[in-house]
C-alpha cells in the first residue's frame, strides 16, 4: 500500500485502515470529514461503508460487527453533533469491553479553540470512556496514531479508541509510510502469566468439594472456548455465565447450569452463596451478577482470572488472582487440577432447575393461558434456527427473557448491552452483526420503546438490504420499568404505557417485510416464514400486557433471596 509520491492525508488515513485490515466501516459524512469521505470514494472497492441514518446507529453496527467477528469495528462521523452523538455507543463499547475506533472530524488546527461552527472537545469528552484519544493536528501523525490505535483497541482487555482527525490534516500532503503498532511503553497488555498464582488457584480448587465456575466474555474475547471446556471437565465443576458470557458455552453442555444475575436462574444464584470454591473467569463481579456484596459468596474461597489487574479486589476480595488472558491462564490451570468428580455437588443443582422449571419456565414457554409470552416467541425462534443463530437483543425485560429463553449452539452468538444497558441497541447493532457474520441468521429482539429509538436505522437496512430478523415483543408497555412499579412502587405507573404506531406499515414504508401477531395459532408459521429466506423482515408479537420477568433478586438484596414469582 505504499506510494513513492505524496498523498492527501485523507487518502493517507484510507490507506492506514486498509494495513490494518479494515474491510467495513458504519458512518455518515458531514463537513469536517468531508475530505476522507472523498478519498473513500476511490477505495470503494476495498471497503464497505455502511451509510447509517444517525452516528449512534454507527456505533452500535461497529459494536455489532466486532463482538460477532473478533475485528475491530470502526465508525466514521463528523466533528460538533456527530461526536457527541457517538458518545453512547463509545461508553457502551467501554463498558463491554469491544473493539472499536471511532474517528471523528474536527476543525482546522488553527481554529482549535475558538468554538468555530462545530467545533467540541472531543478528547476531552471522550478521555474517560475510551482506552484512548487522541487528535490528529497534522497529517505526519496520521499512521502512527492510527497503527496505535488498532493496537489499543483490539489489545489486552478490548475497548474503544477514538481519533479526532483535524480538517487542515486531511488535506496536507505527506509521504507515506505505514508501520504496524506491537509495542507502546508501560503498556502491557496481556499480563505474563505467573506460575505461583496458577499453583496456588490449583490448589485451592483440588482441596474444594463444591468448586461453581462464573464464565464471563473474557472467555469469549480470549478464544478460550475450548480451554474452558476442558477445564471444567477435567475439574468435573459446574458452571453458569454473565450475560455477556453467553455461548461462550453450547446451552447443552452438560456443566452448564446455567444464568447468573438478577434475572438467572435459581441453581446459579443460590449455589454462588454455597460454594467452597468461587471460579470467576473473565467477568468483573458487576453489581447485577452480586447482588449485596456484603452477602455473597462468603463462605468462598475466591479465584479471580483476569487480564485486567484493576478487576481484581475491585468489587470482591479474592484469595487466589490469577492475572494472564484466559486462554493461557486456563490452560495452564488445567494442567495443574486433579482430575475429579463432584456428582453429589452437581447432582444437587436439579432440585433448584426442577423447582425454576415448574414454578417460572414450564408457565413462560408453555402458557395456559391466552396471551401469548415473551418466553414461547423466544424460546420458538430459538428451536426454528436450530439454536444456532445469533441473538442481538435490545435493553429490558426482552432482553432478560431473551438471554434465559435463547439457546446455543455455537460461540459469539450474543450481542447485548450489558454494562450501559441502551436501549435502542438492537436495531443498529444486529445490522452489524449480520455483516460481520453474513452467512449467520441474525435474530433482533426489542420491545416497543427500545425499537422505536433507532427506528431510523430502518433505512439502513432497506438500503443495504440487511438480512436482520426483527421479532418486537409488543406489550404496549415500557415493560421493565413497569414490572418495578408494579413490585416496589405500588402500581403507580407512572408514564410506562405507550401507544404505538403501526409498525408493520412503518416496515413497509421502508420496502421490509412483515408480519403482526396477536393469536398463538398464527405464531408458529409467522416464524416460518420470517426465516424462509435471508432477506429483513419484522416480525411483531402482541404478547401479554404485565408480563414479569422471574425469577428476581431485588436491587439491594443478597444472592440468596431470589423471588421466583
Amino acid at each position: 500500500m505504499e506510494t513513492k509520491t505524496k498523498i492527501s492525508g485523507a487518502e493517507a488515513f484510507i490507506r492506514s485502515l486498509l494495513h490494518e485490515g479494515v474491510d467495513t466501516i458504519f458512518g455518515y459524512p458531514g463537513g469536517a470529514i468531508m475530505p476522507v469521505f472523498d478519498a473513500l470514494y476511490d477505495f470503494d472497492k476495498h471497503v464497505n461503508h455502511i451509510l447509517t441514518r444517525h452516528e449512534q446507529g454507527a456505533t452500535h453496527a461497529a459494536q455489532g460487527y466486532a463482538r460477532v467477528s473478533g475485528k475491530v469495528g470502526v465508525c466514521l462521523v463528523t466533528s460538533g453533533p456527530a461526536a457527541t452523538n457517538a458518545i453512547t455507543g463509545i461508553g457502551d463499547a467501554m463498558m463491554d469491553s469491544t473493539p472499536m475506533v471511532v474517528i471523528t472530524g474536527q476543525v482546522g488546527a488553527a481554529l482549535l479553540g475558538s468554538d468555530a461552527f462545530q467545533e467540541i472537545d472531543v478528547v476531552g469528552i471522550t478521555q474517560p470512556i475510551t482506552k484512548w484519544a487522541y487528535q490528529i493536528r497534522k497529517a505526519e501523525d496520521i499512521a502512527w496514531a492510527v497503527a496505535r490505535a488498532f493496537y489499543i483497541a483490539r489489545s489486552g482487555r478490548p475497548g474503544p479508541v477514538v481519533l479526532d482527525f483535524a480538517k487542515n490534516a486531511q488535506f496536507e500532503k505527506i509521504d507515506f509510510d505505514y508501520k504496524p503498532c506491537t509495542f507502546i511503553r508501560s503498556y502491557i497488555p496481556i499480563p505474563e502469566v505467573n506460575t505461583d498464582q496458577i499453583v496456588a488457584a490449583a490448589a485451592l480448587i483440588n482441596q474444594a468439594k463444591k468448586p461453581f465456575a462464573l464464565v464471563g466474555q473474557g472467555v469469549i474475547l480470549a478464544n478460550a472456548e475450548q480451554e474452558l471446556k476442558a477445564f471444567l471437565e477435567k475439574g468435573n465443576i459446574p458452571a453458569a455465565w454473565t450475560l455477556l458470557g453467553s455461548s461462550a458455552m453450547s446451552t447443552d453442555f452438560t456443566l452448564n447450569k446455567g444464568f447468573l444475575g438478577m434475572h438467572g436462574n435459581v441453581g446459579p444464584n443460590l449455589k454462588t452463596n454455597e460454594c467452597d470454591v468461587l471460579i470467576a473467569i473473565g467477568m468483573r463481579f458487576d453489581d447485577r451478577v452480586t447482588g449485596d456484596l456484603s452477602r455473597y459468596a462468603k463462605q468462598a474461597k475466591i479465584i479471580h482470572l483476569d487480564i485486567d489487574i484493576s478487576e481484581i479486589n475491585k468489587n470482591v476480595k479474592v484469595d487466589a488472582p490469577v492475572l494472564g488472558t484466559a486462554k493461557e491462564t486456563l490452560a495452564a490451570l488445567t494442567e495443574k487440577i486433579n482430575t475429579a468428580s463432584h456428582s453429589d455437588w452437581i447432582e444437587s443443582f436439579k432440585e433448584y432447575e426442577e423447582r425454576e422449571f415448574e414454578k417460572v419456565i414450564q408457565k413462560e414457554i408453555h402458557p395456559t393461558t391466552a396471551e401469548i409470552t415473551m418466553g414461547e416467541v423466544i424460546r420458538k425462534v430459538s428451536e426454528a434456527t436450530n439454536n444456532e443463530a445469533i441473538l442481538v437483543t435490545d435493553v429490558g425485560q426482552n432482553q432478560m427473557m431473551a438471554a434465559r429463553y435463547f439457546n446455543y449452539t455455537k460461540t459469539r452468538s450474543m450481542v447485548t448491552s450489558g454494562g450501559l444497558g441502551t436501549m435502542g441497541f438492537g436495531i443498529p447493532a444486529a445490522m452489524g452483526a449480520k455483516i460481520g457474520a453474513p452467512e449467520r441468521t441474525v435474530c433482533m429482539f426489542a420491545g416497543d420503546g427500545g425499537f422505536q429509538m433507532t427506528i431510523q436505522e430502518l433505512g439502513t437496512i432497506m438500503q443495504e438490504q440487511i438480512g436482520v430478523k426483527m421479532i418486537i415483543l409488543n406489550n404496549h408497555f415500557l415493560g421493565m420499568v413497569r414490572q418495578w412499579q408494579e413490585m416496589f412502587f405500588e402500581e403507580r405507573y407512572s408514564f410506562t404505557k405507550m401507544q404505538n404506531p403501526d409498525f408493520i406499515a412503518i416496515a413497509k414504508a421502508y420496502r421490509i417485510e412483515g408480519t403482526e401477531v396477536s393469536a398463538r395459532e398464527n405464531l408458529d408459521a409467522a416464524i416460518a416464514d420470517m426465516l424462509k429466506d435471508d432477506k429483513p423482515y419484522l416480525l411483531v408479537v402482541n404478547v401479554e400486557m404485565k408480563g414479569m420477568v422471574f425469577p428476581m433478586i431485588p436491587t439491594g438484596a443478597s444472592v440468596s433471596d431470589i423471588l421466583l414469582g
